[in-house]
């Protein structure tokens, strides 16, 4: 797609992707915290059985798309909150039917395109979640952002979290 610039979550799994693409293509990365992934508070490092042990409740009412600080952390939205505003700074500041690359996380990713293309919070879970090494495609049309592609890669087929 030859993009015109590329931004990057500055934690380690992002910006080592985003560097690899900037060796490809030639541009610099520009990091950005607020492309971080949702912080999930006391749920951090567990896996999908341990938070389901634990936060049963928590995790049921998030997964019906309830407002939820999964383990006090951060709400959907308010990712959101910080990482849409990146993203449509940076496309602002493209050519013309420029392509700005921004590499990030699962649920930053998911929860900043809900946004972009105006979803309730809670509809943002039906878009499903981003696989390693995959991509979104979204293009701005006459009434605002298009989601073109999704979850797309080289991958045979999707992986799946082991919540699905």
């Amino acid at each position: 797609m030859k993009p015109d610039a590329i931004v990057a979550s500055d934690l380690s799994r992002a910006a080592t992707t985003a560097r690899e693409l900037g060796a490809v293509t030639g541009h610099d990365i520009t990091y950005d915290a607020a492309l971080r992934e949702t912080y999930a508070g006391s749920w951090q490092g567990l896996t999908h059985n341990e938070i389901m042990a634990r936060f049963g409740e928590q995790y049921a009412a998030w997964k019906r798309g309830e407002p939820v600080r999964r383990g006090g952390g951060e709400l959907e939205s308010e990712v959101a909150d910080r990482a849409a505003p990146v993203v449509i700074s940076h496309a602002d500041a493209l050519p013309d039917d420029g392509t700005l690359v921004v590499v990030s996380h699962g649920g930053t990713i998911r929860t900043t395109i809900g946004r972009l293309l105006g979803l309730e919070s809670r509809h943002w879970e039906s878009l499903g979640g981003l696989s390693n090494c995959c991509w979104s495609v979204l293009g701005e049309g006459a009434r605002g952002w298009r989601l073109l592609e999704h979850n797309a890669g080289t991958l045979p087929e999707p992986v799946l979290g082991d919540d699905d």
